[in-house]
């Protein structure tokens, strides 16, 4: 459910006192755990380490965020892949055609030499 309009988005106070008045090509990234503050306007250009549980992921605001959360752009899930006995032989093919194609590379570079 999305905040009231007549409350107007959440910004973290401390976030915003770190952004206004300075430019984001000086400061560098902006450490913040506040995963709920709304992206405004103000803080376009500059990069955040947002905190996901464990580390800091940076992320570069940009215009197309600004009304998302800081949230959404640190995931705290990490996705490995899906698969099993399957998608390891798919692997496994893919890896020995890339291991063939430069091979194949290899051997036109050094004719070409000659």
């Amino acid at each position: 459910m999305t905040r009231s309009l007549s409350k107007g988005p959440y910004v973290d106070p401390r976030v915003l006192k770190k952004v206004v008045g300075k430019k984001p090509q000086d400061t560098g990234v902006i450490k913040t755990w506040s995963r709920a503050c709304v992206i405004s306007p103000e803080m376009v250009g500059f990069k955040f380490g947002v905190h996901n549980g464990k580390d800091f992921i940076e992320v570069l605001v940009t215009e197309d965020m600004v009304g998302h959360r800081l949230g959404e752009f640190s995931l705290t899930r990490k996705f490995t892949k899906h698969g099993g006995k399957m998608q390891k032989e798919l692997e496994q093919k893919k890896k020995e055609a890339e291991i063939a194609a430069a091979q194949a590379g290899k051997a036109a570079a050094s004719t070409d030499k000659k």
